[in-house]
C-alpha cells in the first residue's frame, strides 16, 4: 500500500475571508490558517485563478500573494486554471468577458498567452506552482460554446478536436515556462468510471499529453466510497498516470441554522455509515484517505480537500457567490480548528511509525 504524498486543501477563499475579518483559531489561540493546517498535516495548497473577476479576488494579484505565503511555509502548490471571470464546472464553462468575440484562432492564442503571462508572474518572484490545472472539471468541456463538448456536442469529433486544442494551447504554455511543471486535467466524475473512460479515452486518442488524472469526489453527487476505489483501481491500471482527487468535503453538521443555508443539508444526502458529524467527517476522512491508498501501483498520490476555511466571516460575500458550505469546512462557523483536522497528522504519523 503507497503512502499519500499529496495531503492538501483549496483554499481559494481564504484571502478574501481574511479581507472581510474572517479569523481562525486553534484553541483559544488566533493563528495564521495556513499555519494551522501546516501543523496538522496539510502538505500541499490549491488556489484557482480566474482571469478578471469581478470581485478582485482570486486573480493574478492575489494570487502573487497568496503564492508567496503559501511558498513560505515550503508547501507545495498546485494552480487551477478556471480560464473564466467566474466559477468553471460542469454546469458553466464561461469565456472570460475580454476573450467573448474572439475566433478560435485567437481565442487558443488567449489560453496560451494567459497561461504563460501568469506563471512568468510567479516565476519572476520565486513562487513557481509544482503542478498546475488546465482547466477545472472539465468533463463538459471548456470555454464554451468554441470548446464544448456538451449534450449533443459530446459525440462531434469536430467539437473534441476544438476542445483538445485548448487544452493543448495551456499545456503548451506551462510547459514552455516551467518544463519540469506536473500537468493535471481535472475532470468530476470521481464515482462515475464509464464516463472517466470515456473523457481519458478521447484525450488520449487526441494525442493530449498531461502527468496526473485530476477528480473530483463529494458523496451526495458522485456514489460512494466504493466507487471511487472502483474508478481508482481501473483508470491507473488502464492509463498508468498518478491520479489526485482533487476535491472532496463532508459535512461537521447538518442541523438547521436560521441564519444559514447548506447546499448538503438533508440525512439521504449522506454516505451510509458517517454521520454529519465531526466524528463522522473524521471518520469520512480516514476512509477516504485509506481508498486512494490503495490504488494500484502506487498511483494514488493525494487528495485535496475543497475549502476547508470558507467559513461565515461576512453576511453578503463580495462576488456574487453565497456561502452554502459553512458546514463542510474543517473549522467551525466561528473558525475554531475542528478535530476531524488532525486525521491528516494522525495518519501521517501512523504510516511514519
Amino acid at each position: 500500500m503507497s503512502s499519500v504524498r499529496i495531503q492538501g486543501m483549496d483554499v481559494s477563499f481564504l484571502d478574501e475571508i481574511e479581507q472581510g475579518g474572517g479569523a481562525f483559531y486553534e484553541g483559544d489561540l488566533q493563528r495564521d490558517c495556513l499555519h494551522i493546517m501546516a501543523a496538522n498535516g496539510v502538505n500541499s495548497i490549491r488556489l484557482r485563478i480566474w482571469n478578471d473577476p469581478p470581485g478582485g479576488f482570486c486573480n493574478l494579484e492575489r494570487t502573487l500573494v497568496m503564492a508567496k505565503r503559501i511558498k513560505a511555509l515550503g508547501l507545495h502548490f498546485l494552480l487551477d486554471f478556471h480560464y473564466s471571470d467566474v466559477w468553471a464546472d460542469p454546469a458553466h464553462q464561461t469565456k472570460p468577458k475580454a476573450w467573448e468575440s474572439l475566433d478560435f484562432e485567437s481565442l487558443t492564442q488567449a489560453v496560451y498567452d494567459y497561461t504563460r503571462l501568469v506563471l512568468t508572474e510567479l516565476q519572476a518572484q520565486g513562487t513557481m506552482p509544482d503542478m498546475v490545472q488546465i482547466g477545472n472539471e472539465i468533463t463538459p468541456g471548456m470555454l464554451w460554446g468554441d470548446g464544448c463538448v456538451d449534450g449533443e456536442a459530446n459525440d462531434n469529433d469536430v467539437q473534441w478536436k476544438k476542445f483538445a486544442a485548448l487544452v493543448k494551447a495551456g499545456i503548451e504554455a506551462a510547459k514552455d515556462v516551467g518544463p519540469e511543471l506536473n500537468i493535471m486535467v481535472h475532470i468530476d466524475r470521481g464515482g462515475d468510471n464509464a464516463a472517466s473512460r470515456r473523457f481519458y479515452d478521447r484525450f488520449e486518442k487526441l494525442g493530449v499529453q498531461f502527468d496526473t488524472i485530476g477528480l473530483s469526489f463529494y458523496p451526495w453527487w458522485h456514489g460512494t466510497l466504493d466507487d471511487l476505489k472502483n474508478n481508482l483501481t481501473d483508470l491507473a491500471l488502464r492509463y498508468d498516470k498518478d491520479i489526485v482527487v482533487v476535491e472532496t468535503a463532508y459535512p461537521w453538521t447538518i442541523a438547521t441554522n436560521r441564519e444559514l443555508s447548506f447546499i448538503v443539508d438533508k440525512e439521504e444526502q449522506l454516505h451510509a455509515g458517517y454521520p454529519a458529524s465531526v466524528q463522522g467527517q473524521s471518520d469520512y476522512l480516514r476512509d477516504f484517505i485509506n481508498v486512494i491508498q490503495s490504488t494500484p501501483n502506487g498511483r494514488g498520490v493525494g487528495f485535496h480537500y475543497w475549502e476547508p476555511c470558507w467559513i461565515p466571516s461576512k453576511p453578503e460575500w463580495s462576488v456574487g457567490h453565497g456561502n452554502n458550505w459553512s458546514n463542510l469546512t474543517l473549522f467551525d462557523f466561528e473558525g475554531r480548528k475542528l478535530k476531524s483536522l488532525e486525521t491528516l497528522k494522525d495518519l501521517e504519523n501512523v504510516t511514519n511509525g
